[in-house]
C-alpha cells in the first residue's frame, strides 16, 4: 500500500468532528466549595499521572501499529479515549471549568450520570504518512493556540521588590477566575462565559485526540460553543419515529431510560464498550434509533486490574528504559572518556583573578567513614595550566583554615558562569601560600602542575596563587576522578533496564489483549464508506 503524504483532512461538510465533547445545558456549581477543590482532586491527580504515564506508552504503540498497520488497535484506542474522557470530568469539575460540585468518578468508561462526556469515533483506517508528521508538525497552529487557551499556570515574580503576580494560567483559566468571582458574589455562573469555557475546552480537546493519532480529520479553527455540538443543519425528529438520516443530520434527545443502537459507520469509542452517550450527534449519512428500557451491560474490556496492570506495565517500563539508558551512558564514559591513567575528568574550567587568589567554592563531604569518599570517587587530580611562566600555587585545605589565611585578602570566587564570579576587595597575604602549614595536599610548580588528593570527610576548598604570592593569577583547570565502579554499574544498569523494561512490556501486552480479547465487537466509523 501507499505511504504518500496526503494533505490533512478536514470534517466534510454536514459532518461534525469525530471528537464529541458534551455537558449539562446549566452549570451546577456552589458558591465557595471552588475554593477548596484543589484539595479534593489531588487524588485524581495522582491517578491521571500515572494513567498519562500510560497514555503516553500506548500511543506509541498507536504509532507503531498504524504505521505497519493504517489501523489503530482497538483496546489501544479505548483505553487512550477513556484517559481523555476522564481528564475532562475532572476539568469540568476542577479548574478548567468549575461547572459541577458532582465529583467525578473513578473510571475510564463514560458514567452516563455524569454531567460531562467525552467520545471519539473509532477510525477504520488512518493515514500511515500522516502519522508521521501530524503531532508535531501539522499540530503546531493548535499548539500554539492551546498555549494561549490553557497557558502553563501561575506565578510570583519576586527577584525585584515589590513582588510583581503575573498571570500563566491561560484565556481559559482567566474566564473561569473571573466565573468564579462572579458565583461567589452572585451565586449563579454566568451562562455566556460557561457556553464560552465549554467552547475552548472543546477546542483543547480535540488537538489532543489528533495528537495522540485517534483522528486524520484537522481539528477546524471554530468555536463551537456551549455544552453541546450543534450541526450545521439540525433536522431534529420526534423520539418514537422515523430514524434520522441525511447530511447534517443530528440525534434527538434520548428519553429518559432510553439508549442509543448506532448504525454502521457511527459507533464512537467506549472504554468498556457501552453504546455512545445519546447527545452524541449523527454523521453524515448514518441513522439512529432508540430503544426503550436500560442500557445493555456490556462485557468489561478495560477492567481496574487491568487499567492497574497497564499503569503499572507502563511506569515499569519507562523506568527500565530509563535505567538502561543511563547504564549505556556510563558504559560510554567507562569506555571513552578515561584517559590512561585511569581518571575520567569531571569539571574544566578558566579561571583567574586582579586579586591574589582563587578560591573555589567550598565542597562538603560527609561520611561516618573516613575511607567511604574515596572507596566511591578514589583519587581526585587537579591539573592546572598557569596562564604565565612564573610558578604557581595549587592547593586543597579545610574551609576555616583558608578563610583565616585569607582574610582581608583580594580574591576571587567563581560562579557557574563569568557573571556569577564573586571578587573580593583586599590586601596582599601576609605570607606566600607555601608558607603557611594549612594544607591537605598542595603542589608548585612553573609546569603544567597535577595535584593528586584523597578525598576525607569535612569542609574543603581548592585555591589557586602566584608562588610568590603577587596579583593576578590565571589558569587553565580540570578536575578528574577515578570512579573505578563506573563500568561495573552501567552493566548492572544494563541487565536491570533490560528486566524492568521486559517486564513492563509483559504486562502492558498482556493487559492490551486481555482487554482486545474481553471487548464485544462493534461497527467502526468509516466502515460502511
Amino acid at each position: 500500500m501507499s505511504t504518500a503524504l496526503k494533505s490533512p483532512p478536514a470534517p466534510p461538510r454536514g459532518r461534525p468532528y469525530p471528537v464529541h465533547v458534551h455537558a449539562e445545558p446549566q452549570p451546577d456549581a456552589s458558591r465557595w466549595l471552588w475554593l477548596v477543590k484543589w484539595l479534593l482532586l489531588i487524588p485524581h491527580a495522582i491517578v491521571l499521572v500515572c494513567l498519562w504515564v500510560a497514555f503516553v506508552v500506548m500511543s506509541i504503540v498507536a504509532f507503531v501499529a498504524i504505521l505497519v498497520t493504517g489501523r489503530y488497535p482497538r483496546s489501544v484506542f479505548d483505553f487512550n479515549v477513556g484517559v481523555l474522557r476522564w481528564s475532562w470530568r475532572v476539568s469540568f469539575y476542577g479548574y478548567s471549568a468549575l461547572a459541577t460540585d458532582r465529583y467525578p468518578p473513578f473510571t475510564l468508561a463514560d458514567d452516563p450520570d455524569y454531567p460531562a462526556h467525552l467520545e471519539v469515533d473509532y477510525p477504520a483506517h488512518l493515514s500511515r504518512g500522516l502519522v508521521l508528521v501530524k503531532w508535531w508538525l501539522l499540530a503546531l497552529p493548535h499548539y500554539l493556540v492551546v498555549g494561549i487557551l490553557v497557558g502553563g499556570g501561575t506565578w510570583w515574580v519576586a527577584d525585584d521588590p515589590p513582588a510583581r503576580f503575573a498571570w500563566g494560567g491561560g484565556l481559559v483559566g482567566l474566564l473561569v477566575l473571573v466565573s468564579a468571582i462572579v458565583l461567589a458574589a452572585t451565586g449563579s455562573y454566568p451562562r455566556p462565559l460557561y457556553d464560552l469555557v465549554l467552547g475552548l475546552n472543546r477546542w483543547v480537546l480535540r488537538v489532543w485526540a489528533y495528537a495522540g493519532l485517534m483522528t486524520d480529520v484537522y481539528p477546524p479553527f471554530r468555536l463551537d460553543q456551549g455544552p453541546d455540538e450543534v450541526g450545521p443543519d439540525p433536522a431534529p425528529t420526534d423520539v418514537g419515529g422515523p430514524p434520522v438520516t441525511g447530511s447534517g443530520a443530528t440525534a434527538p434527545v434520548a428519553p429518559s431510560g432510553a439508549y442509543v443502537v448506532p448504525a454502521a459507520g457511527n459507533a464512537v469509542s467506549n472504554a468498556v464498550g457501552q453504546v455512545p452517550n445519546a447527545a452524541n450527534a449523527v454523521p453524515s449519512g448514518g441513522t439512529v434509533s432508540w430503544t426503550a428500557g436500560p442500557r445493555p451491560t456490556p462485557q468489561p474490556g478495560w477492567t481496574a486490574g487491568r487499567v492497574v496492570a497497564l499503569v503499572v506495565g507502563s511506569i515499569i517500563g519507562v523506568a527500565g528504559l530509563g535505567v538502561l539508558t543511563g547504564g549505556f551512558a556510563m558504559e560510554v564514559v567507562d569506555h571513552t572518556a578515561r584517559d590512561s591513567a585511569g581518571y575520567i575528568t569531571v569539571a574544566e574550567t578558566h579561571v583567574d583573578t586582579p586579586g591574589y587568589a582563587v578560591v573555589a567554592p567550598p565542597v562538603r563531604i560527609e561520611s561516618a567513614s573516613a575511607a567511604l569518599p574515596r572507596r566511591v570517587v578514589g583519587d581526585l587530580r587537579i591539573r592546572v595550566v598557569s596562564d604565565a611562566s612564573a610558578p604557581v600555587f595549587v592547593g586543597v585545605a579545610p574551609s576555616f583554615a583558608v578563610d583565616r589565611y585569607l582574610t582581608g585578602v583580594a580574591r576571587t570566587t567563581p560562579g557557574v558562569g563569568r557573571n556569577d564570579d564573586r571578587d573580593f576587595s583586599g590586601s596582599a597575604p601576609a605570607s606566600p601560600p607555601g608558607d603557611v602549614a594549612i594544607w591537605d595536599a598542595s603542589k608548585v610548580g612553573s609546569g603544567p602542575l597535577e595535584l593528586v588528593w584523597s578525598p576525607r570527610p569535612g569542609d574543603w576548598d581548592l585555591v589557586l596563587m602566584n608562588a610568590d604570592g603577587s596579583a593576578t593569577v590565571g589558569a587553565d583547570v580540570a578536575v578528574g576522578a577515578q570512579l573505578s565502579w563506573l563500568g561495573g554499574l552501567g552493566a548492572a544498569a544494563l541487565l536491570g533496564g533490560l528486566v524492568l523494561t521486559a517486564g513492563g512490556v509483559t504486562l502492558v501486552a498482556s493487559a492490551t489483549r486481555r482487554a482486545s480479547f474481553s471487548r464485544p465487537a462493534a461497527p467502526v466509523a468509516g466502515a460502511d464508506r
